[in-house]
């Protein structure tokens, strides 16, 4: 699952709405929603962000939290280190072998060190 699709089920579960309810709202199927709530569709376009803000009203700061959310949302990523040092290269090699064996607690304190230290995160426009 997506940190996306998790709010998303997060908003539904709030308002008592069920997948497909929401998909038939939204003129989406019912596959395709669940496809990118569980990180099986890349990142969801702006476009579709806004359709899901308007759809549960979000507005301000609870709209540009879901814009954020779904920045870092894509399920496949490509970290370009050219330029970087070597240091970085080995970083984003390292945690590209070792992700799937880290638990929780490890992945929630490597998240809190880098935004600790890097202040807040811009994403790619989206």
């Amino acid at each position: 699952m997506t940190p996306f699709g998790v709010r998303v089920r997060e908003l539904r579960a709030v308002r008592g709405i069920t997948l497909k309810k929401m998909a038939a709202d939204m003129g989406l199927s019912s596959a395709y929603l669940s496809a990118l709530e569980h990180g099986h569709r890349g990142r969801p376009g702006s476009g579709f962000v806004m359709q899901v803000c308007a759809y549960f009203d979000l507005i301000w700061d609870e709209a540009e939290e879901l814009k954020q959310i779904a920045r870092r949302s894509h399920p496949r990523v490509t970290v370009d280190t050219s330029g970087l040092s070597p240091k970085a290269t080995e970083l984003a090699n390292l945690l590209a072998e070792s992700i799937a064996e880290l638990d929780e607690q490890t992945i929630d304190w490597i998240l809190a060190e880098i935004r600790l230290r890097a202040g807040p995160l811009k994403g790619p426009p989206g």
